[in-house]
């Protein structure tokens, strides 16, 4: 089995594409390491930067993915964004020629899972930076995953900085497409 890994901005869709396509995901954004881990790199909010990579743990989405494609199954951790921890472990499999690994780091792990013979291909999903502020906006909202003060900062610096994240997915080896590119891509 192959991986394909989906990156993008937070809020461009990558979650959206997975459930879309129906292929199994395994969900790197459940790597993030716990809120009271020592030494996490902060935001110029006064707040951990969950949007550094520093904040993530990569060997370990690394390991899980060798592992998905080599035995077909594997353990991940359950994150909660609200609290910022692990709440579990849970059991993702898959039987298919290939499955998603998506998340918003995905493109730091692109030559390793290329290293290990097990990538398939790599996309960034891209939009309009102002449809993707608002589509993460309402969704951080509706799921409560900060305070809406935090969530429209926050957000607001990710709008910035968007072209330099997709920029560097592409710098990384990821392709960059629209999300509906990408289903048509993956659906054929």
């Amino acid at each position: 089995m192959t991986v394909v890994i989906v990156a993008g901005p937070s809020g461009s869709g990558k979650s959206h594409l997975a459930e879309r396509l129906g292929w199994t995901v395994l969900r790197l954004d459940d790597f993030y390491h716990d809120a009271d881990r020592p030494g996490l790199p902060r935001s110029s909010l006064g707040i951990v930067d969950w949007d550094h990579v520093g904040t993530w743990d990569a060997s370990a989405a690394v390991a899980a993915i060798a592992e998905l494609s080599a035995a077909g199954t594997t353990d991940v951790p359950v994150y909660d964004i609200g609290t910022s921890t692990r709440t579990g472990m849970r059991a993702v499999t898959t039987d298919g020629p290939r499955f998603i690994a998506e998340g918003l780091f995905a493109p730091t792990i692109v030559a390793a899972c290329r290293d290990a013979g097990v990538l398939d291909r790599a996309i960034c999903l891209r939009r309009h930076r102002l449809i993707t502020f608002g589509l993460r906006l309402v969704r951080d909202l509706r799921e409560g995953r900060k305070p809406p003060g935090v969530l429209v900062r926050r957000g607001w610096r990710l709008l910035r900085a968007e072209p330099a994240i997709v920029a560097a997915a592409v710098a990384a080896g990821c392709e960059p497409m629209t999300p509906r590119q990408a289903r048509r891509l993956l659906s054929a």
